[in-house]
């Protein structure tokens, strides 16, 4: 109560000073909160992170099916094999946000499954390709069914977990994709030897049974994936109604209804647009490290077998500072700050890799690059996910951020030039300036978020707004003055 007898919340102060008035949480009815969050981690997560797993893994493996000679094989020349994984973005960009409007339609545990069946299927077509028009058509098919996947994953957790829960969670998920390059590594070692059993050449079996296993995956995600948490049967009664409550405060009680009101909101809110820009350009660094990482560790001096191997532990160490990061990120409520950080670990590492002549401080520079990009990428996903209001709204935003965000897969695929082997000094120039530039938007995006969160702080102090009347607010999405910006504070 104010002390004017207005029915008001108490004003919180965030970490950076900013004055918030913020919903308070469910009452958890003698409800075990970390409980339940430990069993929507064991129900979700896991298959989440496999076919996240599988969908990097399938994305890259032509890294290493280049390594196991499928451009000799092929007869690829010039920028032919460039083409090939550049092109891969163009219809994943343009799929993303109807992806997350079908998903929307059809339900989370129908889509998902849908698109990772057919992308399985196009990967196992990639065993029998003869030419670079073939491998070309492929590719592109791939970025069209796998182009649901990552917004789909981000909105369905922003679905389930509450804002200040969401940064942990998909920090594990994203830290699954350096699993998939350290994976990647061991697996075609494996699969190479296999080179000429059938007919087929190793570069053949990668894309063959790793294909075959995603369509397997598929078939387990239909039949074991859940929709929302209002269909959660591993809940008791009272742990789904504590999660509901709390998922209904922490969002305001902004509309969940598919409206084409929320895709107007998604298409004119500039915050947007500032954070597509800012995950274009941590996405050039990210995925030419993953797409080049095999490439790069040759340059160094290394056998194209032990390159393969010697991607491992750059993707381990990258992934366990995800996971790292995520943490901290929850327990000290923080999330600019963290990402901000992971694009400075990035840039020293890459200014290491330009600057040495030595293999040693140059695969040393990978370690630090992995640490500080993979950790960017997932946080970009978090922070985006947790700054929109509304679940539409959210899940078309999030469509457009990587959707667009993923046209620097394109460039990505082109800055490391076969004529710049093997110190590849403008690749490393181009991702040096990528993650400059990062940099900047990072902070521009923590003030432009600060001065919103200001100015709602200030809205409901003077017209004395509170939770109780969240409803006259509903189809406001994160314009809503009670909706607050994950900058440094994290709403709980």
């Amino acid at each position: 109560m104010s002390t004017d007898g207005t029915s008001r919340k108490e004003l919180s102060r965030s970490d950076s000073g900013t004055a918030v008035c913020d919903p308070e949480p469910a009452q958890d009815g003698g409800v075990d909160q970390e409980r339940v969050l430990r069993k929507l981690d064991w129900r979700l997560l896991p298959l989440l992170c496999l076919m996240f797993i599988l969908s990097f893994l399938d994305r890259i493996n032509i890294g290493n099916a280049k390594v196991a000679g499928l451009v000799t094989d092929l007869h690829l020349n010039g920028l032919q094999y460039n083409i090939c994984a550049a092109l891969f973005f163009i219809p994943y960009c343009l799929f993303e946000i109807p992806a997350n409007i079908a998903m929307k339609v059809m339900s989370p545990s129908r889509w998902i499954p849908l698109i990772v069946f057919c992308w399985g299927a196009v990967v196992v077509s990639m065993a029998f390709v003869k030419d670079f028009s073939g491998l070309l058509t492929a590719r592109i098919f791939l970025g069209m069914t796998e182009s649901g996947l990552l917004p789909g994953i981000t909105s369905y957790l922003c679905i389930w977990y509450p804002r200040a829960q969401q940064a942990r969670r998909i920090a594990t998920f994203s830290a699954m994709a350096t699993i998939a390059g350290a994976f990647g590594g061991i697996l075609a070692y494996a699969i190479e030897k296999m080179n000429g059993l059938g007919g087929l050449a190793g570069w053949s079996w990668i894309f063959l049974l790793e294909g075959l296993f995603t369509m397997v995956v598929a078939a387990v995600a239909y039949l074991a994936m859940y929709d929302h948490p209002e269909n959660a049967n591993f809940l008791t009664d009272a742990e789904r109604a504590w999660l509901l409550g709390t998922l209904r405060v922490d969002s305001t009680g902004l509309s969940r209804e598919l409206r084409w009101t929320f895709l107007v909101q998604a298409l004119k809110d500039p915050c947007a647009y500032l954070m597509i820009a800012l995950f274009l350009v941590i996405y050039v660094p990210a995925y030419s490290f993953v797409l080049f990482l095999p490439t790069i560790i040759s340059g160094l001096g290394f056998s194209a077998a032990n390159a393969q191997l010697l991607t491992i532990p750059p993707n381990v160490v990258g992934g366990l500072s995800t996971v790292l990061m995520g943490t901290l990120s929850v327990r000290h409520r923080v999330r600019g700050p963290i990402l901000l950080a992971g694009l400075l670990l990035a840039l020293a590492g890459y200014i290491i890799l330009y600057a040495t002549t030595s293999p040693g401080a140059g695969y040393a520079g990978t370690m630090i690059a992995a640490c500080g990009i993979f950790p960017a990428v997932a946080f970009m996903l978090g922070w985006t996910g947790g700054n929109i209001g509304g679940e539409v709204k959210r899940a078309i935003v999030l469509a457009m951020v990587i959707g667009f965000g993923n046209l620097g897969g394109i460039a990505s695929a082109f800055i490391y030039r076969p004529q710049d082997s093997p110190r590849y000094h403008p690749g490393h120039a181009a991702n040096i300036g990528c993650i400059s530039a990062a940099i900047i938007l990072c902070s521009l995006a923590m003030l432009e978020f600060s001065r919103l969160n200001r100015r709602k702080a200030e809205q409901c102090a003077r017209d004395g707004i509170t939770e109780d009347t969240m409803s006259e607010f509903a189809d406001m999405g994160d314009a809503s003055p009670l909706f607050r910006c994950a900058i440094i504070y994290v709403p709980q």
